[in-house]
């Protein structure tokens, strides 16, 4: 019988459920940042056999060709922090504004995962807000403008804001080669949080 989800896991996973905008940001420094939408949207716990989400991440302007899209599994890990496994998905267009669309949501099979090997990431809860980064050894690679690339991610998730720096950093040098130069994405959350689905 699978352990129940802790509270701090719970609690990340509704602060987490819901539809963030950078709007206020993208409007002060237009020159600097996109609108930038980020839809969480939660999964039925029998979907993975535990707490999960499907993502996207999208330009305001086209919210139907997403740049990102993930499946991410919520899991405890001894010492108190929360391991979020990150997942492609085969033929991800096909799934494309499932952020946005329940149906197309309820589409999603279970065997098109793919594991991001060495992408997951970190959470901890720290006061009123959870910090989060990608699990260490540099092993998220990503093929970026002919280099390999690691992935650096910092995440500041709090009831209604997520805080986000995503930097691509060449595998031999550790130079930064994509990625924010101007700081992090500063998100607001535009929608309350999701019910999330039954546990169990």
């Amino acid at each position: 019988m699978a352990t129940a989800p802790s509270e701090d896991l719970l609690t990340l996973a509704r602060w987490m459920a819901g539809d963030f905008s950078n709007q206020k940001q993208a409007l002060a420094q237009p020159q600097t940042f996109a609108h930038i939408r980020i839809f969480f949207r939660p999964l039925p716990f029998a979907f993975f056999g535990a707490v999960g989400f499907y993502s996207e991440q999208t330009y305001d302007y086209d919210l139907w060709s997403p740049y990102r899209q993930g499946l991410h599994r919520l899991l405890d890990r001894e010492g108190g922090s929360i391991y979020i496994e990150n997942y492609g998905l085969q033929d991800a267009g096909l799934y494309a504004g499932a952020g946005h669309d329940p149906e197309i949501l309820a589409t999603i099979p279970t065997d098109c995962l793919q594991l991001r090997r060495g992408c997951a990431m970190v959470f901890r809860r720290e006061g009123d807000c959870f910090r989060g980064s990608v699990e260490p050894g540099n092993h998220c690679l990503i093929p970026r403008d002919g280099h390999w690339t690691y992935l650096v991610s910092e995440v500041e998730l709090t009831e209604s804001t997520w805080v986000s720096l995503d930097r691509g950093m060449d595998r031999e040098t550790h130079r930064q080669i994509w990625g924010s130069q101007a700081g992090p994405l500063r998100f607001e959350k535009r929608v309350g949080d999701p019910p999330l689905p039954p546990l169990g």
